[in-house]
């Protein structure tokens, strides 16, 4: 109502305004137009066509500003200026412009300006049935005593409709029972109003709740609709005394049943509700007090608990008398009998008790060994009292029962051994034959103590260890461990070097271990070219009574270092200097043989790996030397004006990491034929005594190496294979380009593999006695399949057998 006096005291104003434009212009303002439209028309909805309705040019309504003006501050309406059709600005509801009203009129005033003409347009907003019937609440709840009478007249809360007219409430509807009916009352002004009428009496015991469906429709094509539930709750009267489920209460009871334990529980109910069907429990006025001492009885739930001891012995049946009344203003109340037989139960569990004990037994106790004596005992008589023992766990243990009763002796039935088990808990149980049967258990803690039973084990066997020469002495080079799986004094090892009697071996007094963590020491620095491989054994001791030990084999290898500087062999002069003269004669081609340097290193691979180079020359046009070889020849024929005396110096290297080197001079005195032939003749027959001595024992020396190394091998092989270690030897033979054979030998211990290897030589390569096998003048092919790699921890070695002179 608040919204409708403002809409008309706005729309007063406005007449006022527009009346007293009407007293200044006269006729200009004239014409009035009504339309009429149904509710929530959709934005841009037509309205009707103002401008041509009012017979106004619409030409010029842009030029005079055509417009419609309303009285409310919601513009629900606007008018287009280029052809003046009112259309719908904004959706709108009926019921929220206009309430209930009948009649619904939207005031419009259409203005247009030079010269001010004002008209107005009236829009009635028709009612559309467009919503349904409601109750203020989904579900509404009624409480009716079950003693009210037929007749009783209950009013409902009526339905609203926000449409108006025939569109609103207009009738009421229940759901079909048979205690009660709906009657409506048209109060008038769209209002009518529903009663609830009870036609038949109500019994709660019999239907406690009753569930209505109240339905409501309007006038609508077609109608809407609306519903609630009622809810009629059935208020109680106590019209019903308690009764027990059960005619009679019969129960057994163990004797010695703990207090609070549960004995039964009665259960007795009322119809009615609320106070009037709330049940309490109590004691009949006949129950005797030694009953009421031994039982208690709760008021509440009707459970009979223990609250004294019961004993069998004492009394074996109680008969006792329950009483259930309601909390009714008017209290009903019904008697009940419960009758208890007490149960006599076997009541006393065995007890063990251990009488004697060793903690400790040694883990080499023979079987039957006795550990501990037990004893047993059941305070109840018969076949409740008769008690049998047992162990419970699989162990290595037994009881054996004694010629006295309930004795038994608990003893061992294996051999231990405390390393795989150390500690055993041994439950022992005692069982005996009542119905139910009760036991009891005993654990005993049992631990066995250690005997020296196990002998050090090494964690390789054999052990292969490599060590490079020039160790420092005194340093450790090598480590041995061992384990005992004994404890105390018994895993307590030491350890020595095995050394045999009556043969001291040199390397072996070198060698010192440290008893307590197995460390070896080298007293001295090795010498690969000395001593390359060699082998001896350790052995481990515990601390044990008897002690025990065990031994393993130990093989080292020694690697090569380059500590060994070439040695040149040729030229050397009377005074032991590297110097010679060679006398040619000057009318010798290009490409003759003028001298060969040779040389040797004691070390092997590449640290023994030589290659020849010219330091110094008086004239590099006329000399050449290879390189591999050493050997020096003429690049061209000699002229007259070469000069008759030459000096060549020349350095001979190693391939080691740190090159070692060495140089030798060659005076190269060039003479006339017939000189150079008688020279020659005498220095033929020198060189040919020299030669033949240096190759006998060239040899010699070669052919003691070679059966020494191989002889070496050969029972490095056999001692490998004869170990769980694998090691494989593989012999190859490769002719060279210039003809000499190349010995090589591989060899491979667990994860690390060496080899032996022989590079190719050039013919004029030399081997003499003292070199120990190794290779002298050697080619530098790095890249070839005779390089020779530090690869991991392991260095290749290289022997070569083969050379001629």
């Amino acid at each position: 109502m608040g919204s409708e006096r403002r809409y008309r005291s706005s729309d007063y104003c406005w007449f006022a305004f527009y009346f007293s434009l009407l007293l200044c212009f006269g006729n200009n303002a004239l014409a009035e137009l009504r339309y009429s439209m149904p509710e929530e028309m959709k934005e841009g909805t037509v309205v009707g066509n103002v401008a041509k309705d009012l017979g106004l040019d619409k030409t010029s309504l842009i030029e005079r500003r055509f417009r419609v003006v309303s009285g409310s501050k919601d513009a629900f309406f606007e008018v287009n200026q280029e052809d003046g059709i009112l259309y719908v600005n904004r959706k709108f509801d009926r019921e929220e412009v206009c309430d209930r009203s009948k009649v619904c009129l939207i005031d419009l005033k259409a203005v247009l300006e030079n010269p001010l003409e004002v008209h107005y347009v009236a829009v009635e907003i028709l009612d559309v049935n467009d919503h349904a019937p409601i109750f203020p609440e989904k579900e509404k709840t009624l409480e009716i005593s079950e003693s009210a009478l037929p007749g009783a007249r209950f009013q409902l809360q009526a339905a609203r409709d926000a449409d108006s007219g025939s569109f609103s409430v207009q009738q009421y509807k229940l759901s079909l029972n048979e205690h009660f009916r709906l009657e409506v009352k048209d109060r008038g002004e769209d209002r009518k109003t529903p009663i609830l009428i009870l036609q038949k009496s109500l019994d709660r015991e019999s239907a406690k709740t009753h569930k209505l469906l109240l339905t409501t429709t309007d006038g609508g094509k077609p109608p809407l609709s609306g519903s609630v539930t009622l809810i009629v709750d059935v208020a109680d009267v106590n019209d019903n005394p308690p009764v027990f489920t059960q005619d009679s209460y019969t129960v057994q009871l163990k004797e010695n049943s703990p207090l609070g334990t549960t004995v039964i529980q009665v259960n007795a109910t009322d119809l009615d509700e609320s106070a009037n069907g709330e049940v309490v429990y109590s004691f009949g006025n006949d129950v005797d007090a030694q009953a009421r001492v031994r039982f208690e009885l709760n008021s509440l739930t009707g459970i009979i608990t223990v609250a004294g001891a019961i004993d069998f012995e004492a009394c074996g049946r109680y008969e006792i008398d329950i009483q259930a009344s309601d909390k009714g203003v008017a209290t009903l109340s019904t008697d009940k009998s419960v009758i208890i037989h007490i149960v006599d139960v076997n009541d006393n569990a065995p007890e063990i008790e251990v009488t004697s004990f060793s903690r400790e037994l040694p883990e080499d106790s023979k079987p039957g060994t006795t550990v501990a004596l037990i004893s047993v005992r059941d305070s109840d008589s018969g076949l409740n009292g008769k008690v049998m023992c047992y162990v419970s766990q699989d162990n290595p243990f037994m009881l054996i029962p004694s010629l006295q009763n309930n004795m038994y002796s608990l003893v061992t039935k294996t051999i231990l051994n405390r390393e795989k088990q150390p500690q055993y808990s041994v439950t022992i149980v005692g069982k005996d034959a009542g119905e139910p049967p009760l036991s009891s258990e005993k654990t005993i803690n049992i631990v066995v103590s250690d005997v020296n039973d196990n002998s050090p084990v090494f964690s390789q066997t054999p052990y292969t260890f490599y060590i490079t020469e020039n160790n420092n002495p005194g340093a450790s080079i090598l480590s041995v461990r061992a384990r005992d799986e004994d404890e105390g004094s018994n895993a307590l090892m030491s350890y020595t070097i095995l050394r045999s009697r009556g043969i001291e071996h040199s390397f072996i007094t070198s060698l010192n271990v440290n008893s307590e963590n197995g460390d070896i020491l080298a007293l001295k620095s090795f010498d690969f070219e000395t001593l390359k491989t060699f082998q001896f054994q350790v052995v481990a001791t515990d601390s044990g009574t008897p002690s025990l030990s065990s031994n393993v084999t130990v093989n080292v290898f020694i690697l090569d270092q380059n500590d060994n500087a070439p040695v040149i062999l040729y030229p050397v002069s009377s005074n032991g200097s590297a110097e010679g003269v060679e006398e040619i004669p000057r009318n010798v081609n290009a490409g003759h043989l003028v001298t060969k340097v040779r040389a040797y290193d004691a070390d092997i691979g590449y640290n023994g790996w030589l290659l020849f180079s010219l330091q110094e020359v008086t004239d590099h046009s006329l000399f050449g030397l290879d390189r591999y070889t050493g050997q020096i020849r003429t690049l061209r024929s000699f002229t007259e004006t070469d000069e008759a005396q030459h000096k060549l110096v020349i350095l001979v290297k190693d391939n080691g990491n740190v090159s070692l080197s060495a140089t030798a001079t060659v005076i190269v005195k060039v003479v006339e034929p017939k000189e150079a032939f008688a020279a020659s003749d005498v220095k033929s027959a020198t060189m040919d005594e020299e030669d033949n001595n240096v190759t006998f024992y060239l040899m010699i020396t070669l052919g003691s190496v070679s059966t020494l190394f191989l002889i070496s091998i050969i029972v490095l092989i056999a001692m490998q294979c004869s170990k769980s270690t694998d090691y494989t030897s593989k012999y190859l033979q490769e002719p060279n380009y210039d003809g000499t054979l190349c010995h090589s030998i591989q060899y491979r211990s667990g994860e690390k593999r060496y080899m032996l290897v022989g590079p190719r030589m050039s013919v004029g390569s030399t081997i003499v006695p003292g070199s120990h096998a190794n290779t002298l003048m050697l080619p530098d092919r790095r890249t070839m399949t005779a390089e020779v790699r530090h690869i991991e921890t392991s260095n290749f070695l290289t022997i070569d057998l083969s050379e001629k002179l």
